[in-house]
């Protein structure tokens, strides 16, 4: 019987081939909706794993011209390649799937939502923790009505993110760099995934609190959103605590560590260069994100408060609190968040719906990334404009 359009494998290629990348092989590898086709790496040492995968491996974006019937890339280079190479994908006739931060500032991701408008294809943000399946079906409870009106969430991180292997660029807030834009576009989405409305207003302060290791590493931003909902993202990278402890510890992917188990880093690498900090990087790439995992992720601790009830993650699912008591809804746990990155692309990239993790989300979330960085500037709240 021959394969339909709708039925054959979207054919993607990966650019890129560090951590996030590695991280979507397994998912794309038993996902009978995708066929990966092609790499583009152009690191000598890190295309060596990639063509391990047994596809062709490219250098340059413009090579992926030679793969036939290509659907879309998925991009998974540094930040400040994202912009030129996602419009120079779209301007190619391929839909984009883009790490985030989508970009280094907002104004580049406008561009690739006006290309994307321009070409006609589609721009999909992800992998992010909204694709959590905790935090997905806390959103559908809220959006259900059951506990009545979402009034506040807070979401709170404590890891050893300044510590780890870091390119420069993440480092550098000019390009993306920092936890603001890198971990907090993580918890911004979450937190307008969760609350449903537009962000009015947010006030935040950073912290730049190593000077051998300069960067933004910590930060406290409150949103007020045009719903009346109110929301909290506290993130400090600077290893002291670990939000591990508040979450029966369970690990961002999903695993089990104690303290005694943590690979924490509490010091940068010292007198490392920049390429002996990437080549640890690069190292760490090969078993920073597992393919599944027996518990439900934990980016940090989310507690959603509405006006007929509370909510917040378990090692399972999620808890709920309301007069009547609390009860747990457990989630299955076989499918990674990327799994769930997968299956909106598929919709989107087959025309079957816009998928809400689109271009536009993805701006939003970074504009709202910067006005965070603005207001501890300023000393003043800022006020979202259309």
């Amino acid at each position: 019987m021959a394969t339909t359009e709708a039925q054959r494998p979207l054919r993607i290629a990966m650019v890129g081939h560090g951590a996030a990348a590695q991280a979507f092989v397994p998912a794309l590898q038993n996902n009978p909706q995708f066929a990966l086709v092609a790499i583009v790496e152009n690191n000598a040492q890190v295309q060596a794993s990639a063509k391990a995968l047994g596809v062709p491996v490219f250098s340059q974006l413009e090579d992926l011209k030679q793969i036939a019937h290509l659907d879309g890339v998925y991009i998974a280079t540094p930040t400040p390649c994202h912009a030129e190479q996602c419009i120079q994908a779209l301007a190619n006739g391929w839909h984009v799937l883009v790490e985030k931060p989508m970009s280094s500032n907002a104004a580049e991701a406008l561009r690739m939502v006006s290309a994307a408008q321009q070409f006609g294809k589609t721009i999909t943000v992800g992998h992010s923790h909204s694709f959590d399946a905790p935090i997905q079906a806390m959103r559908r409870i809220i959006q259900s009505g059951e506990l009545g009106a979402v009034q506040m969430v807070n979401t709170w991180c404590y890891t050893d993110w300044v510590y780890r292997p870091r390119r420069p660029e993440e480092l550098d807030p000019a390009l993306g760099g920092g936890v603001t834009f890198r971990q907090g576009a993580h918890q911004i989405d979450i937190l307008r995934a969760l609350c449903g409305a537009k962000v009015q207003t947010v006030k935040a302060k950073v912290f730049n609190s190593d000077p051998q290791r300069q960067t933004i590493g910590a930060h406290a931003i409150y949103l007020d959103f045009e719903n009346g909902s109110a929301a909290t993202a506290i993130y400090n990278g600077y290893a002291g605590l670990s939000s591990m402890d508040w979450t029966h510890q369970v690990s961002e992917w999903g695993f089990l560590q104690t303290a005694e188990q943590r690979p924490w880093r509490r010091r940068p690498l010292q007198h490392a260069t920049a390429e002996q900090e990437l080549a640890a990087k690069q190292e760490r790439a090969k078993t920073a994100i597992p393919a599944s995992a027996p518990w439900q992720p934990h980016f940090g601790l989310t507690v959603v408060s509405c006006t007929l009830g509370d909510m917040r993650q378990t090692p399972e699912g999620i808890l709920i609190a309301t007069a009547d008591g609390e009860r747990e809804l457990k989630l299955p746990h076989h499918l990674s968040p990327r799994d769930g990155v997968l299956e909106e692309i598929a919709e989107v990239w087959r025309g079957k719906g816009p998928g809400w993790h689109d271009g536009q989300w993805g701006f939003e979330n970074l504009r709202i990334c910067e006005a965070a960085i603005a207001s501890a500037h300023s000393g003043r709240e800022w006020v979202m404009t259309p």
